[in-house]
């Protein structure tokens, strides 16, 4: 991926050199929103940037047996506006996730173990990759590059 984003960088960078500030904040702009909503939809969607799903959760007994929680999508709330963030400053696009969020996305971006409550006992959760780029992501961002240069 980072040599993807490498020659992406290369192919980009001469022509942001090209533009001024205020012209580079709002293409940083676009894109940053263009990334998060793709982000939104790929988490809502449930697989990893290479189109593979999430690995499953892990089969709850007891609860399931109580019926005391109903399973839904995972990071059905991680993925709203709240919590997914995208910010453009200067000519730096940024998605992710900040504040209290972050920890626990970053433990599931990285398959890290963690507590589930603040007392309990430390579960290693399955690599989640939560942010991520695809190919289709890459291409939206050449497109919106080229159609901004188009507009100008």
């Amino acid at each position: 991926m980072a040599d993807n984003m490498e020659a992406l960088e290369e192919w980009v960078g001469p022509l942001l050199a090209k533009l001024d500030d205020q012209q580079r904040r709002a293409l940083a702009r676009n894109v940053a929103r263009d990334l998060r909503r793709r982000q939104r939809e790929r988490i809502r969607a449930q697989t990893n940037p290479d189109g593979t799903p999430y690995a499953p959760r892990k089969e709850q007994r007891l609860r399931a047996q109580q019926g005391g929680i109903k399973r839904r999508a995972m990071f059905s709330k991680l993925s709203t506006a709240k919590w997914l963030k995208a910010t453009a400053q200067g000519d730096t696009a940024v998605v992710g996730f900040f504040g209290s969020v972050a920890r626990i996305a970053a433990t599931h971006q990285r398959g890290l173990k963690d507590r589930v409550t603040r007392d309990g006992p430390r579960v290693e959760y399955a690599q989640r990759e939560l942010l991520g780029f695809s190919t289709h992501d890459r291409e939206m961002i050449m497109d919106s590059v080229l159609t901004h240069l188009d507009a100008r």
